[in-house]
């Protein structure tokens, strides 16, 4: 696929990765539709070939409008890429002394499953089902993982979100391929986002010292797997992890 052509939805746009995608889109020559519930994130990325749309990826309606405000804009949707994602970290049990424990809350779990996983499904279903009824060919739907997937200590909700949306990418390009629309998934690993700045430093480094390249990524590289994905046609079904070799 051409990536100066396409047309794509990008979620998470406002800030961090998402924001650095659209970017890097709309200086390849594509136009984008940015989607995110930052208002004034969105504003500052607005631009001739990037347009804001305000919407909640948990909530069906929001989404659904998102879409098709997309499609009524463009004509087509060639490009889906899902970056909208949250963590609330925590252990599944914390002794936190004197025989006393606590648990991760219900609702803690579901925050981040709603956003991580939900919020990837309803992005994808409402793009595949209109790129299928609008005959787009070719057609690539991206998600985003994380390295984290395969199980972290005071990560079991995130951790279980991004398996799922390795899983769930897997069986949309198996169903999806028929009607030549792609399905891949990127997994970064610690990539130097705002998103860290509030990470103890200490621990940060230590974090460093196990990545075998020895540094942070950077959002452009992240940017490099994602237009992989949409201009390499015989990749599909696959996560690729960019990670400095953390998952080694």
């Amino acid at each position: 696929m051409d990536i100066g052509s396409c047309r794509a939805i990008v979620t998470g746009a406002a800030s961090g990765l998402g924001r650095a995608c659209c970017l890097g889109l709309a200086e390849a020559g594509a136009e984008v539709v940015a989607v995110d519930t930052d208002r004034k994130g969105l504003d500052a990325l607005a631009g001739d070939r990037i347009f804001p749309r305000e919407a909640d990826v948990t909530r069906e309606r929001d989404v659904a409008g998102a879409v098709e405000a997309a499609f009524a804009r463009f004509g087509r949707v060639d490009v889906l890429v899902n970056f909208a994602g949250i963590y609330r970290d925590g252990l599944l049990v914390k002794d936190i002394g004197d025989g006393d424990f606590v648990s991760m809350p219900l609702a803690q779990w579901r925050a981040v499953l709603d956003t991580d996983l939900t919020g990837t499904f309803l992005p994808v279903r409402e793009t595949a089902v209109r790129m299928v009824r609008a005959g787009v060919r070719p057609g690539v739907l991206i998600t985003v993982s994380s390295v984290s997937r395969a199980g972290n200590a005071g990560q079991g909700n995130y951790a279980a979100a991004k398996a799922g949306v390795v899983a769930f990418t897997r069986s949309v390009a198996l169903e999806l391929a028929p009607h030549g629309i792609r399905a891949a998934a990127i997994a970064p690993g610690f990539i130097d986002t705002p998103i860290l700045s509030a990470m103890d430093p200490a621990r940060l480094a230590a974090r460093v010292d196990e990545i075998p390249v020895r540094r942070l990524g950077t959002p452009a590289e992240i940017f490099a797997g994602v237009r992989f994905a949409i201009e390499c046609e015989y990749f599909t079904g696959r996560c690729l992890d960019i990670d400095g070799g953390l998952a080694l």
